[in-house]
């Protein structure tokens, strides 16, 4: 059965995502999002994502299932929040059949998931504005450990709202670990001319160039790592081509910083 997809602008750039990680690439094997990508009624080939943006959006989504694993792997029964979840599959590519696991959107989003995934007593979703930050009220407070993942998500929100809710995460669950991808300053300004946003019509408001200013935001925020897309091991089984564009740019700190995947323990 095939789902008519109706978003807005910001919430249809989950599609490319799911369109990057369905497509058959010897990078990040994600079956589920295959089986969702044909189920959902969308001309995908509209969004014409560049090869460049197919190959970031799996080098990140195989990066940060990297931390997350190796998050639930010392603390098995851990709790992950993962938000802007859009139609990923993180929850389950990574089961352990321990973790308790919460994956946010929006509620139109959230809407059109729950006919791929169904809820239960260790998975569950929250439908609700990521920004609002009521949603935190929603979770209890757990003594267990806590990673919160957000990935294509900061740089849609303002400084002041990612602000709130990084000290917000920091204060309800002290200690917690938070892995999310970002753009500098300067990749947030020109980014609206990137093919695939002109089409959704999406608006970057976020960058950051310096990954310790957010250490400034609050005692107890630590960067645990900043990494780099030209660190990737995966680039070695690209084009000749494709290998010297990343080996090039990796030598420059500007393009390096372009986006790249900030660790942090709040």
């Amino acid at each position: 059965m095939n789902h008519k997809v109706q978003l807005t602008e910001a919430q249809e750039t989950l599609l490319i995502t799911l369109y990057c990680k369905a497509l058959p690439n010897p990078i990040f094997h994600d079956p589920t999002s295959q089986e969702i990508l044909e189920g959902i009624d969308y001309e995908f080939e509209q969004l014409k994502v560049p090869v460049q943006t197919r190959l970031t959006v799996r080098m990140r989504a195989k990066q940060m299932d990297y931390y997350t694993r190796a998050f639930l792997e010392e603390n098995p029964h851990a709790t992950v929040i993962h938000l802007g979840c859009g139609l990923d599959s993180r929850y389950k590519r990574l089961d352990n059949g321990l973790v308790n696991w919460y994956d946010l959107d929006m509620p139109d989003v959230i809407e059109i998931r729950r006919n791929f995934y169904s809820e239960s007593d260790r998975y569950h979703l929250i439908s609700t504005s990521v920004a609002s930050l009521d949603w935190l009220n929603l979770l209890p407070v757990v003594r267990q450990p806590v990673m919160v993942v957000a990935e294509g998500l900061l740089m849609y929100l303002n400084e002041k709202e990612v602000k709130a809710l990084i000290l917000k995460l920091g204060e309800k669950f002290p200690g917690c670990r938070l892995v999310c991808d970002v753009f500098s300053q300067m990749t947030a300004a020109r980014v609206g001319q990137h093919p695939s946003l002109k089409r959704t019509g999406a608006v970057v408001k976020w960058g950051i160039d310096n990954a310790m200013d957010i250490e400034e935001w609050g005692q107890g925020i630590n960067l645990i790592e900043e990494w780099f897309f030209t660190q990737s091991e995966d680039i070695q089984q690209l084009t000749t081509l494709l290998r010297f564009v990343f080996n090039f740019t990796g030598r420059f700190s500007i393009a390096r910083k372009a986006h790249r995947i900030l660790y942090y323990s709040l």
